[in-house]
């Protein structure tokens, strides 16, 4: 399947085709709202801007967990027709509530900074997927004090994404992560079905999680919207919660865009 066609089902877009003056445009493949990423990189000399904010809750016992995120920024830049490097900095803010009442101390600051890379292994081919590998490391000295783990994390997870139809497309993950000082590895997994209404507006729906060495299984789900507004700009909204306890709710709002080489 030409890269085109799976560019616009891919679920991390939901939509992607465009064309302005009669100049064709690469399509714009985003690594968010999603958990699900794309098995697509950005084009060579290209840098993708991926920014956005989102909200979660969870509460247990009359104790309450707040988590705003002000930004989620991720930084996409293609080295090669195939390879790309990623930056990715989150801004976070966590409260706390015993029976409605908010607890003075408030954690501030970053997450320790993402660095990583992406290649596209091989093309869609019939029943054969388009598959990329993707693997990140997690920086603790350019965290906030309130965010800092004494330790490196590091994530990977290879990507896949199936044609299913001219609108319609199903993503998936599998992979591991180290994080927050956890001796333990995670296994996560997520799946993902796309579907693109028109040229420029695309909806999804999707479950993930992970299985903890030594802790209980986590499982969630999430579906929301992208918007198309030019070749180069997209927006998105998404709402969540999980199947297991951890998480009430989940909104998420953001911005993607651009920049040609």
């Amino acid at each position: 399947m030409k890269k085109s066609l799976s560019a616009l089902l891919l679920l991390c877009c939901g939509l992607s085709y465009a064309q302005e003056e009669n100049t064709a445009v690469e399509p714009m493949v985003t690594d968010r709202p999603d958990a699900t990423e794309s098995p697509l990189t950005v084009p060579k000399g290209s840098l993708q801007v991926e920014s956005g904010g989102f909200y979660t809750s969870f509460e247990e016992g009359g104790f309450k967990t707040e988590t705003y995120t002000y930004n989620t920024t991720l930084l996409r830049y293609g080295i090669f027709d195939n390879f790309e490097f990623r930056l990715g900095w989150n801004f976070e803010e966590t409260r706390f509530s015993l029976n409605g009442q908010e607890a003075a101390d408030v954690l501030s600051g970053f997450s320790p900074l993402l660095a990583g890379m992406k290649v596209e292994i091989a093309e869609e081919d019939g029943w054969k997927p388009q598959i990329g590998l993707i693997g990140h490391l997690f920086l603790p000295f350019t965290a906030g004090n309130d965010y800092r783990p004494e330790t490196t994390g590091a994530d990977f997870r290879f990507s896949f994404s199936n044609t299913l139809s001219s609108k319609s497309s199903l993503s998936y993950n599998v992979g591991a992560a180290w994080g927050n000082d956890s001796p333990e590895i995670a296994y996560i997994y997520t799946i993902a079905y796309g579907y693109a209404v028109t040229d420029t507006f695309g909806v999804y729906a999707e479950v993930y999680g992970d299985f903890p060495e030594d802790n209980r299984a986590n499982h969630l789900w999430d579906a929301g919207i992208t918007y198309l507004l030019k070749p180069n700009l997209q927006l998105d909204a998404t709402v969540g919660s999980s199947f297991t306890e951890g998480q009430d709710i989940l909104l998420s709002t953001g911005v993607s865009f651009r920049i040609p080489n």
